[in-house]
């Protein structure tokens, strides 16, 4: 089974936003990163906004050789 590489994304936020995040990750049995990673996904299917596949991604950049 093959490994997806991830970025890495630091940014600060207040402490109350922290807690809370730390909260909600709780409730759902996730870590902080896949609470915000669940967080962002949502917010993009909401809004239409595209989240390329890997693959799909890999091949753009393929094409634009």
């Amino acid at each position: 089974m093959a490994t997806t590489k991830t970025a890495t994304v630091t940014f600060r936020i207040d402490p109350a936003v922290k807690e809370a995040l730390r909260t909600a990750a709780a409730r759902e049995h996730r870590s902080i990163a896949n609470m915000v990673e669940v967080l962002i996904l949502g917010y993009c299917e909401q809004h239409g906004i595209a989240i390329p596949t890997r693959n799909a991604a890999k091949s753009d950049a393929e094409k634009k050789k």
